[in-house]
């Protein structure tokens, strides 16, 4: 049976088309707290990611490519548990990056959307809730695999809403109201669409990859977990966006954050969708970004 998506619904507003930007707008890196917010994410995400990662075959030799890398604990962990080569990290704005340095880790201030990205070429792709908040993924998808070179592979995990089926039991939680309402003032206020995030797989394999995977983990809402932190953390940032839809008001905002850190919680997260492709060709040492 397939979920419905709330952005299906004429009643919801269009992404916006000239709207702000993540990290413009909302989860603005120089408010306090944001490296925080991201970590927290991390610690729910980054041992699946890196697992993944380390069995496509990310290891000694390999030139990889981190997109969106945030704070950078994917990349520090390639170097220092995969033991790859090297790792370039592009962020729109890379101060969390520039903060923490280490050997083999470089570090590119870019917009990946911008016609004139070219880093070079690399062994693994990565890029991890990135492409939800860009404008043509599809786009987006063939830019990253032509990034990828001959026996290397792509790698995109994005959200997925397990809330959106409002015929569902998991529609009369706290939890589920407030996902609404994040999902549909992210996408008014800075385009985040993760309607696409499904269609990933057939993305990779029109962009000409091959051995196409993917895989779904939805991270447990426990009492004081990093992932219910997270959410706190991200309905308090996104407050504004989230009342001005009108699904939901402060003091339902506030219900929802005192019923993640409470023994009712009873409801699933959003999933990490997962998805993975190989370029053709005879795998080789990726050449160097000019």
């Amino acid at each position: 049976m397939t979920s419905r998506n709330p952005f299906d619904d004429p009643a919801f507003p269009p992404r916006a088309p000239d709207g702000g930007r993540y990290g413009e707008d909302v989860f603005r890196p120089e408010q306090p707290g944001e490296a925080e917010r991201i970590d927290l994410g991390a610690l729910a995400y980054d041992d699946l990611s890196l697992s993944r990662l380390r069995a496509l075959g990310a290891g000694p030799g390999w030139r990889c490519l981190d997109i969106g890398a945030g704070t950078g604990t994917v990349s520090r962990r390639l170097l220092r548990e995969a033991e790859v080569a090297g790792v370039l990290a592009v962020d729109r704005d890379v101060r969390f990056l520039a903060e923490r340095p280490v050997p083999g880790l470089d570090v590119l201030q870019a917009d990946i959307t911008a016609p004139d990205f070219a880093p070079g070429r690399f062994d693994l792709v990565h890029a991890r809730f990135v492409l939800m908040h860009l404008p043509e993924p599809e786009r987006m998808v063939s830019t990253l695999a032509g990034l990828v070179a001959p026996g290397g592979v792509l790698v995109l995990s994005d959200a997925v809403d397990l809330t959106s089926d409002r015929t569902s039991t998991a529609a009369d939680t706290p939890f589920a109201a407030a996902m609404r309402a994040m999902w549909q003032g992210l996408r008014a206020s800075i385009g985040t669409d993760v309607s696409w995030v499904p269609s990933y797989p057939q993305l990779l394999r029109g962009a000409g990859l091959r051995a196409v995977g993917a895989e779904l983990y939805v991270p447990p809402l426990l009492r004081g977990s990093p992932i219910s932190r997270f959410w706190a953390d991200t309905w308090e940032r996104s407050r504004a966006s989230m009342v001005a839809t009108g699904l939901i008001d402060g003091a339902g905002i506030d219900a929802a954050i005192r019923y993640l850190d409470s023994d009712a919680c009873a409801a699933l997260s959003a999933g990490m969708l997962t998805v993975w492709g190989r370029k053709p060709g005879a795998a080789g040492a990726a050449p160097a970004r000019p």
